[in-house]
């Protein structure tokens, strides 16, 4: 081994020593002429260069302690908060001046709802038995006027975002308090509350000409970005039901994250499996780069709190619907399905993708349509076969070598098309 200290010309060598290993304290301490008898000194010695298998054990107990410390740094982690032991005085600032404090503000919830019980704690855990008292009638009342505005496109107090003196009264008073009073009774049992409000009268009747906004039927409206994912999950038969369990990446544009990210996970890894084809509400959501396909979809991008989301209609919105692997997938799958199980005809297998697709069977000239585009796009890809394959390649979902590729291709060209169908993607 040779050095070159003519570099260091400020530096002045006497002695160089090498050694095999690295030398313990003591060594060191002895080598420097000083006199080391500590018991620590002479057991550092000893395991390090009388006995052999210390060193082994001690690289091993490393290793598996990086193991472990990787598992650990690995878990997802959940920040959450927790009560200050010594409460942090509040008060109410003169003119909003933080420099001007007056009177001093404790917990508490407004009286005119409902006092807060001295038998409370006053934390969260208290805050959380007070909205729920069978005596509060906030709760119940807000709860139930948004789920009455998922079914009917708005609630019996429209400005389901605001309940105090500025928002909206409600349209029909009686028919809120019952409901919230129902809720509450049955235990807050949401199914039992979504059966109840699609079997009534009003929900079912169909609206038309000379009802009043306030007595119509449920109006139109095209289904949430979730949702219009997950029904084509449904309807193909790819949705995975497991219930809970961590986030999920499902298909995105590649890049996407890199190209936006500010300084921490830039890289998007899609997931494998169940987890391209788990409910949406399950989707990674990460806040400066939310899902594209939702949000093009009017999802709401959850910087703020968003009770109602705008609803628009783009050509982009239709791109997406046509286009997205997720839903060229969830066609191709269903193009599969009706070829096993919708018979041996056209007409027959697209009659079954009507039905699946919007609860009705089609119309004479419906259903012949979609036979002339189903033929059309057969010779198509008869005559172009590397077409049906590159169509059938989309998605992870492995094709069923069986069937004839050019019949699936084309049969997934109609069920893509009825999938898009205006009774397939709104709410009636």
């Amino acid at each position: 081994m040779e050095y070159n200290f003519a570099a260091l010309d400020s530096v002045a060598v006497d002695e160089v020593q090498l050694y095999e290993r690295d030398l313990t304290d003591g060594e060191v301490a002895v080598l420097a002429g000083a006199d080391v008898s500590s018991r620590s000194a002479l057991r550092s010695f000893y395991v390090k260069a009388v006995n052999p298998a210390y060193s082994k054990n001690f690289t091993e107990l490393t290793r598996l302690r990086g193991k472990v410390n990787e598992i650990l740094t690995a878990q997802p982690e959940v920040m959450v908060m927790e009560e200050l032991s010594d409460r942090r005085p509040t008060h109410v600032l003169h003119r909003g001046a933080y420099d001007e404090p007056g009177e001093l503000v404790e917990h508490g919830t407004p009286a005119s709802i409902l006092p807060f019980a001295e038998t409370l704690p006053r934390n969260r855990l208290g805050l959380a038995q007070w909205l729920f008292d069978p005596a509060n009638p906030l709760t119940a009342r807000v709860a139930v006027n948004r789920y009455w505005q998922m079914h009917f496109g708005r609630g019996l107090v429209e400005t389901t975002e605001d309940f105090g003196g500025q928002g909206a009264l409600p349209s029909h008073p009686l028919l809120l308090d019952y409901l919230a009073t129902w809720f509450r009774d049955s235990g807050w049992d949401l199914k039992r509350l979504h059966r109840k409000i699609v079997l009534s009268a009003t929900y079912r009747q169909q609206p038309g000409v000379g009802f009043s906004p306030l007595h119509a039927g449920a109006p139109t409206y095209r289904l949430p970005a979730e949702m219009l994912r997950d029904n084509a999950l449904a309807v193909s038969g790819l949705l995975v039901p497991q219930i809970g369990g961590p986030s999920v990446n499902p298909y995105q544009p590649a890049g996407l994250w890199k190209e936006l990210a500010t300084r921490n996970a830039t890289e998007y890894v899609q997931g494998q499996g169940d987890d391209l084809y788990r409910r949406s509400l399950y989707t990674i959501w990460k806040r400066t780069t939310p899902p594209p396909s939702m949000m093009n979809l009017d999802a709401s991008e959850r910087n703020v709190c968003t009770v109602r989301r705008q609803a628009t209609s783009t050509p982009l919105q239709s791109l997406v619907l046509l286009n997205d692997p997720q839903f060229v997938e969830a066609a191709r799958v269903l193009a599969e399905r009706l070829i096993l199980e919708g018979g041996n005809t056209a007409n027959s297998r697209i009659t079954l993708a009507f039905r699946i697709l919007t609860s009705r069977h089609p119309e004479f000239k419906e259903l012949k349509l979609l036979v002339q585009l189903y033929e059309d796009e057969a010779k198509v890809y008869d005559n172009n076969p590397r077409a049906a394959l590159s169509l059938l390649a989309t998605g992870d979902h492995p094709r069923n070598p069986a069937l004839p590729p050019t019949e699936v291709a084309a049969l997934t060209i109609v069920t893509s098309t009825v999938m898009n169908y205006d009774e397939a993607i709104m709410r009636r």
